[in-house]
């Protein structure tokens, strides 16, 4: 029996293609977004406990990914009810008027070695700015894996006007970290 070719071709090139993967489903409960502040000299951390996201990656085409992310601000827990409520406010995040952050990546540069560098647009309190995150990608048991960090001035988006918007109480640098696990 004569095996055709293009059946043979097939037979090869399909095992390739379906290694290749775009992970676009974010598991929320493998995922999270903390920060780490400063608030008189002394390190604090918070984290987000909502947020979704849109995700289209393919480590084989790494410079077409695109990523949205949409952060749930009155899901902060800064560690005590009485900072959440302080952050609630209008001098703060102003949950009211500007209940959601959101990331827009712009460009994702492939850095080798499973690290990358996303560029894109950060908006929080009616405020966008540009950020850069570092991250790196790994496969783990049919997900990746994006964790990285980055440090923001609070002072940009205005969160703590006022009496807050100096810098001797609470610090100007408020760092970022990520980890979000998606599946195809």
């Amino acid at each position: 029996m004569k095996f055709p070719l293009h059946a043979f071709a097939l037979a090869i090139a399909l095992p390739f293609g379906a290694q290749a993967a775009t992970y676009a489903n974010i598991v929320a409960g493998d995922s999270r977004i903390d920060f780490q502040y400063s608030q008189m000299g002394v390190g604090l951390e918070g984290t987000f406990q909502k947020f979704t996201g849109e995700l289209a990656f393919d480590p084989a085409q790494p410079g077409q990914g695109k990523a949205v992310i949409e952060v749930d601000l009155g899901s902060v827990d800064a560690g005590t009810d009485d900072a959440n409520e302080e952050l609630a406010k209008n001098e703060w995040l102003n949950l009211a008027a500007f209940p959601q952050a959101r990331f827009e990546s712009r460009e994702i540069k492939d850095l080798g070695g499973g690290k990358y560098e996303v560029a894109g647009d950060l908006s929080i309190k009616g405020t966008t700015h540009p950020v850069i995150a570092p991250a790196t990608f790994t496969e783990q048991d049919g997900k990746g894996v994006f964790t990285g960090s980055f440090t923001i001035r609070r002072g940009d988006f205005s969160i703590g006007e006022g009496s807050w918007s100096t810098f001797d109480i609470v610090a100007n640098e408020v760092t970022i970290d990520f980890q979000l696990t998606a599946t195809p």
